[in-house]
């Protein structure tokens, strides 16, 4: 079974960068895309990036394109999400999620890990 640990959230100012780390186990995930998706209140859940396992592609949502980078680490079995530039309306619960090539939806989530960007 999946599982994913997301870590290193916390409180940054405006402008400010912080990096956020996904520990995955349970299996190979040779055959994954891993992605990062957040939540604020009263919002709809957001997926802001993805990552092939194999590292051949990437995806950004428009809102953080040019911001936030996805990479991940096959030896430590670990997905980063790299953010600078930060805005208050990146505040929200970041979530790490897997889905396995073929499938459409992400069927393994993380706890959530609070961003919080002050003005």
């Amino acid at each position: 079974q999946v599982q994913l640990v997301e870590s290193g959230g916390g409180l940054v100012q405006a402008g400010g960068s912080l990096r956020l780390s996904c520990a995955a186990s349970g299996r190979t995930f040779n055959n994954y895309v891993m992605g990062w998706f957040r939540q604020a209140p009263g919002k709809e859940r957001e997926y802001v990036a993805g990552i092939a396992w194999s590292g051949t592609s990437t995806y950004y949502a428009d809102s953080v394109k040019g911001r936030y980078t996805i990479s991940r680490d096959t030896a430590k079995n670990t997905v980063y999400l790299q953010m600078n530039s930060m805005k208050p309306e990146d505040t929200a619960v970041y979530y790490c999620a897997a889905r396995e090539i073929g499938r459409v939806d992400f069927s393994s989530w993380g706890q959530g890990t609070q961003v919080t960007v002050s003005p």
